[in-house]
């Protein structure tokens, strides 16, 4: 079953025996065995019964609460891993520390690597297409990354490529209903940000789930800096997967007219355009397809899915700061 979403505003989450009940209106909405839930995420409010909630925390299944347009609100989950000693390792990675710069340097060079091997799929497609001088930039930023000894000098190369990549975007749309201009986030004042901001919130309940099952503390990362009650290195982790996922996803989505026009709304005073019901729940079965697609870990060398490897790759990530790897490899797809 994967993760549950929960769409319906003002359902109740119950439970009974060994099965998770979602209802709403006197209706039963869901009825599905909690030995295939591996978390749940909620978009608008939502109810949980005390005997729901005791059972997610035994079975250690995540529930975050998302607005209905997207935007993270908080999650509830069990306590941390008993592995100490990987959050250990983790702590004792100093900010700026030569092992700090090479995970910085790895989760940098994977987002960017995804991001240029986007553009030349799209350029294969369509020759024509103004995408060489965004590919170029990348060319350029990908192996200076390797150079760099300063956090600092790694966040303005990866602002930079990812500036090339966003300022092509648009090419990367095949439907003539939807343009893209620029990255617009709280709120997304068109539909494409509005997909890229809600892929976004459902990948990191996705990454957090997968660094809090190996043992880290998600609040303490390096590329992010450190914020209160911002999970820093749940956000690091997340950085090779959001072409590879999100943008992967809402490219798919509208360029095979899954969602049209008529899937979304605007609010008139914000001017914020979300999703409507049926545009929600065409996109959420979108993107758990996509957690489900197998592939081939390019270092595993084994078949996994994309939701198997947020978890591989943050045991990799603890393999390396616990010394039993020489280096971090981030999940580059061709």
């Amino acid at each position: 079953m994967g993760t549950v979403y929960i769409t319906h505003e003002d359902a109740f989450i119950g439970k009974t025996d060994e099965r998770l009940t979602v209802k709403a209106d006197r209706k039963k909405l869901l009825d599905i065995p909690l030995l295939k839930t591996e978390g749940i995420v909620v978009l608008g409010r939502a109810t949980i019964s005390p005997a729901a909630m005791d059972e997610l925390l035994e079975r250690q299944i995540p529930l975050s609460f998302l607005t209905g347009t997207g935007r993270y609100r908080g999650r509830v989950e069990p306590e941390l891993s008993k592995n100490i000693f990987v959050r250990r390792a983790q702590w004792s990675v100093l900010p700026g520390s030569a092992q700090a710069v090479h995970c910085v340097q790895g989760f940098v060079r994977g987002k960017l690597k995804n991001y240029r091997q986007s553009l030349l799929r799209r350029q294969r497609e369509n020759e024509q297409l103004p995408l060489a001088g965004a590919i170029a930039q990348l060319d350029k930023i990908i192996p200076a990354l390797e150079a760099v000894e300063s956090i600092d000098s790694l966040r303005g190369l990866e602002g930079a490529g990812s500036a090339a990549y966003f300022g092509v975007f648009d090419h990367l749309i095949r439907a003539e209903a939807f343009t893209f201009r620029k990255r617009v986030r709280r709120p997304p004042t068109d539909p494409v940000n509005a997909l890229l901001s809600l892929g976004y919130a459902l990948l990191r309940h996705d990454v957090q789930s997968a660094v809090n099952i190996v043992g880290f503390d998600p609040y303490l990362g390096y590329l992010h800096t450190e914020q209160y009650g911002r999970p820093s290195l749940a956000l690091d982790l997340m950085e090779e997967f959001r072409p590879l996922m999100v943008d992967a996803v809402v490219l798919s989505g509208l360029n095979n007219q899954r969602l049209t026009s008529t899937n979304f709304e605007s609010e008139p005073l914000s001017r914020a355009v979300s999703l409507t019901k049926e545009g929600l729940k065409t996109f959420l079965r979108l993107y758990e397809q996509k957690k489900q697609k197998t592939f081939k870990h390019p270092v595993m060398k084994r078949n996994c899915s994309y939701q198997q490897a947020f978890e591989w790759q943050a045991r990799l990530l603890a393999k390396y700061l616990m010394g039993e790897t020489e280096i971090y490899p981030p999940l580059i797809l061709k």
